[in-house]
């Protein structure tokens, strides 16, 4: 399993505990040092079947310098990843990447139900 994380988030330390103490072995990936190409943000973006703009950071400080609460809807696709790739501090975090699934931002019982186990909520 792969996790994309920036260690300074506190939403991604939350769930790099929660992964340890529930035993999931992943490796680890940092989105400023490293960040996802426009084909994995592709790929993760079709497996996750979200919609596109849960893979924005709307609350970073890079989204709100380009304003791109105004922009995004006049963007097409690719160039919203286009755009996503050029920068990992745009990208929503933390992203699991797993077997069947992509889980963006960390809730704790939506994470459980994907690798079946417990939730503590």
């Amino acid at each position: 399993m792969l996790f994309v994380e920036y260690p300074k988030c506190t939403t991604c330390q939350k769930a790099r505990k929660w992964l340890e103490a529930q035993a999931v072995p992943f490796t680890s990936r940092h989105i400023k040092e490293d960040p996802p190409t426009a084909g994995e943000l592709k790929e993760w973006h079709a497996r996750s079947g979200l919609p596109l703009k849960r893979f924005f950071n709307t609350s970073g400080l890079k989204y709100k310098e380009l304003a791109l609460k105004d922009k995004l809807p006049g963007m097409s696709e690719e160039e919203q990843f286009d755009l996503l790739a050029t920068d990992g501090m745009l990208v929503k975090r933390p992203i699991l990447v797993g077997n069947g699934f992509v889980l963006v931002g960390f809730r704790e019982p939506e994470w459980a139900a994907a690798l079946g186990v417990q939730s503590g909520n």
